[in-house]
């Protein structure tokens, strides 16, 4: 189920502003996406993530700017484009009075795909629907039923999956669940582009992360390199006598405040040398540690420093 192009990216947007009326719902968005990815779009609801995404895969028309496929243009090459693509909405969307079985057949016919019971097998097998292929998809679990809906949107063997919040409503039990099948397509190598606002959900997903808000995309990078840039690590010293508030007033040079009476935090880049000094004084000096804990920004965190930033940019230079 791998990608079967090669390259260094399977979609090319350039320039791309989709409006309505006065609205820019995407403003001059240009992104990469590459392929084998987890590729997480992250923003507040109303950022454009569902827009940008329409566009991407012929949903939504009559857009300025490029986008390019496997090196085929979505709009003169449409027919080509649709048939590389699975989408799985937000909603579901499926005949209630088919079974299972049934729905992939018939969702493999909307592609021209004549329907292979050894790939429907397969898929039912994949994502333990396989007990339930002839069950009517009205008596599927909560969590059957968002199953069936990526099976639908891979019956067709796509090289390019959407998942539009995949998880929005779920339960934690049925969230982790449904994380697993995506870490197992991608390890197959299907490229996902995966559009959420739930900040957790790109942290513990996405290779690559991109942030729009207000429709623009406000930075795209590899997860890791957005919480080395912004995020703050942190070193918490928990101390047996409640004194750390006395300690704290020790530390002028270095960034330590006195998170309650007996914890300590010290704030540092990664690779300087500020926590051995501040361990190196505290072990001198003869205080006595109860526990040592490290810890780090949340991409959360950072996705609302980037927010922010873009509030205050916007608020300088005007109303967009």
């Amino acid at each position: 189920m791998g990608s079967k192009f090669g390259g260094d990216f399977l979609v090319r947007a350039r320039n791309v502003t989709k409006k309505y009326d006065e609205l820019r719902a995407v403003d001059d968005v240009s992104v990469e996406i590459r392929p084998g990815e987890i590729f997480a779009l992250l923003g507040p609801n109303g950022a454009g993530k569902t827009t940008l995404i329409g566009c991407i895969t012929g949903l939504i028309t009559g857009f300025e700017g490029t986008i390019e496929m496997a090196g085929f243009d979505v709009v003169d090459d449409y027919r080509v484009t649709r048939r590389l693509v699975g989408l799985v909405p937000q909603e579901l969307n499926y005949d209630a009075f088919f079974s299972v079985r049934q729905v992939l057949e018939f969702q493999a016919g909307y592609f021209g795909v004549k329907p292979s019971p050894e790939r429907v097998e397969s898929l039912l097998e994949q994502f333990s629907l396989l007990d339930k292929a002839d069950a009517n998809t009205r008596w599927l679990s909560g969590g059957m039923k968002r199953r069936l809906m990526i099976c639908k949107a891979l019956m067709h063997d796509p090289v390019l999956l959407f998942l539009d919040e995949p998880t929005a409503g779920v339960d934690v039990e049925l969230r982790d669940e449904l994380w697993q099948y995506v870490r197992n397509l991608r390890d197959q190598g299907m490229t996902i582009v995966l559009t959420t606002h739930y900040l957790e959900e790109a942290e513990r997903l996405a290779d690559r992360v991109g942030i729009i808000n207000r429709g623009r995309l406000l930075r795209v990078d590899a997860r890791e390199s957005l919480m080395d840039e912004f995020g703050r690590r942190h070193l918490d010293v928990t101390l047996k006598h409640g004194d750390a508030r006395t300690w704290a007033q020790k530390f002028g040079e270095l960034n330590v405040e006195a998170v309650d009476d007996s914890m300590l935090r010290l704030h540092y880049a990664t690779g300087d040398s500020n926590v051995n000094q501040l361990l190196q004084v505290l072990v001198g000096q003869g205080a006595e540690i109860s526990d040592i804990e490290t810890g780090r920004s949340s991409l959360e965190e950072i996705f609302r420093t980037l927010l922010r930033e873009d509030a205050e940019e916007v608020s300088e230079g005007g109303a967009r």
